[in-house]
């Protein structure tokens, strides 16, 4: 007989918060700590200690130092915008929809957090490097999801070349040599975007 607990338990649902929590703590102290003594300094083990946990624990919330800074928590959010539009919106404008959710759920907590993760990854040079590599890795995240949302199992040609598209206007419109990606940035992103959609057809 299984002790396990269905996804959907009060068990399960408090597993989930102590993993944020713990996530949370972890990112924290690894700021702290990067802001205090400069990341290239901080260690892996010198985190886990300030977090109160072993470095497998780390390892298993962020799979290398740079992780902690250029994860970006919001991805998810608008993939599973993206993933819960109808099927007769179009790829454009589902990726349009996860944006706005993301600009109108944003706390005032989480834009500051999000603040401090920009300025840290902007002045350290091998996080920028990094940062350039993730962008081909967010074309196959949100290609993945419009293919899924076109009943594709893998990505087409359509898909790359809608969330290449998402990308490049990101790039131009928002301010990655340098300043804070604001929610004005967001919205004029969006403008971008709606440009470049009508310029092409929408679809």
């Amino acid at each position: 007989m299984t002790t396990s607990s269905p996804a959907g338990s009060p068990s399960a649902g408090l597993r989930e918060r102590k993993k944020a929590k713990t996530r949370a703590a972890i990112r924290e102290a690894a700021m702290a700590l990067f802001e205090q003594q400069g990341y290239g300094a901080t260690t892996v083990e010198q985190i886990a200690e300030a977090a109160e946990v072993s470095p497998s624990t780390f390892f298993r919330y962020f799979p290398a130092k740079e992780d902690v800074v250029l994860t970006d928590d919001w991805d998810p959010l608008i993939v599973d915008v993206i993933r819960a539009q109808p099927p007769e919106v179009s790829a454009a404008d589902a990726l349009l929809a996860g944006i706005r959710t993301l600009i109108e759920r944003a706390t005032p907590q989480e834009w500051a957090a999000e603040h401090r993760r920009q300025q840290l990854f902007q002045a350290t040079p091998e996080l920028r490097a990094r940062y350039v590599s993730q962008l081909t890795a967010a074309i196959e995240m949100f290609a993945r999801v419009l293919a899924e949302r076109a009943g594709r199992s893998e990505p087409d040609l359509a898909s790359r070349a809608v969330a290449g598209a998402m990308i490049g206007v990101a790039m131009a419109v928002f301010p990655i040599e340098g300043g804070f990606v604001s929610v004005a940035d967001y919205e004029r992103f969006e403008e971008a975007l709606r440009v470049v959609t009508r310029e092409f057809g929408g679809r």
